[in-house]
């Protein structure tokens, strides 16, 4: 027995190896899951021809010069790099889920707290929320007459949904000791929101925002492809009508940039909802 194990203690090399190990458990899964990915993605580009399903090879040699290597690149115009393009679509983003987030978690609050009020809109939310983020938009065409605004309304009337129903749920799951103490003590309506309902439903509402981050980014997409002057979607359906050689490899690429983006929307969420989370408790 040695003396650092007597100790207690791990040698420097023990404490390296550990963390190496460490590393190699947390990064070997992602490693092998994508690599496995790319080479079935290879292997069905071989099957099916390059020309219908480009492989990861082609894509990036194809796209490398200007859209992987000149992300920002701008000639005018629509003429811009994918960087300027998401960016575009992020703008959209941020005003129509923004609303969202507001409107729905008051909307939410007075549901959850006037259980008469919440009964009665039930039905309506649950008509409207199966509603296609893409039957929306015509409507909001011919309300708004611009692509930008009604792209805006679409990312809004497509998120607000699920901040509703998880901030209305929330309150309604508050535990009855809760709201007994609340009564013991005699508090306002004020301070038992401030004190017992915001804490306790915090968990709940970003829930609610992390689902509808992810259908704002898929109802822009879809939105910008059918009319838009920049963004990602618009980005893409260009690229398809534009035919070519490199059209295919052109839309996986900026299929692939939308699925790294909308990731990192979620993980931003879900993050702001872990801090917001600790705080609140």
């Amino acid at each position: 027995m040695t003396l650092t194990a007597v100790n207690g203690r791990r040698s420097p090399r023990q404490r390296q190896g550990q963390r190496r190990s460490t590393l190699l458990t947390t990064i070997l899964p992602y490693l092998l899951c994508i690599g496995g990915f790319l080479i079935a993605w290879q292997v069905l580009s071989g099957l099916l021809g390059a020309d219908r399903l480009p492989g990861p090879i082609k894509v990036v040699t194809d796209t490398w010069d200007p859209y992987i290597s000149q992300p920002f690149y701008d000639d005018g115009g629509t003429s811009k790099g994918l960087g300027w393009q998401i960016l575009i679509s992020l703008q959209r983003v941020a005003v129509g889920y923004g609303l969202a987030a507001i409107v729905g978690i008051a909307i939410g609050g007075l549901l959850g707290l006037n259980r008469f009020v919440g009964k009665g809109f039930d039905p309506v939310i649950q008509v409207l929320r199966t509603v296609p983020p893409l039957a929306w938009f015509p409507i909001s065409l011919m309300v708004f007459q611009n692509a930008d605004k009604s792209a805006i309304f679409v990312i809004f009337i497509t998120s607000i949904w699920p901040i509703i129903i998880n901030t209305a749920v929330g309150i309604r799951e508050i535990p009855q000791d809760y709201t007994n103490v609340s009564r013991v003590l005699r508090l306002r309506k004020r301070a038992y929101i401030r004190e017992i309902v915001v804490p306790a439903t915090v968990p709940y509402v970003f829930t609610g925002l992390r689902i509808a981050v992810g259908l704002a980014w898929l109802a822009i997409v879809a939105a910008e492809m059918l009319k838009a002057d920049g963004g990602i979607g618009y980005f893409i359906w260009d690229a398809y009508n534009a035919g070519g050689g490199t059209s295919a490899s052109q839309i996986v690429l900026a299929i692939v940039y939308v699925g790294i983006v909308g990731l990192c929307l979620d993980r931003l969420v879900a993050f702001a909802g872990r801090r917001v989370s600790s705080g609140a408790s």
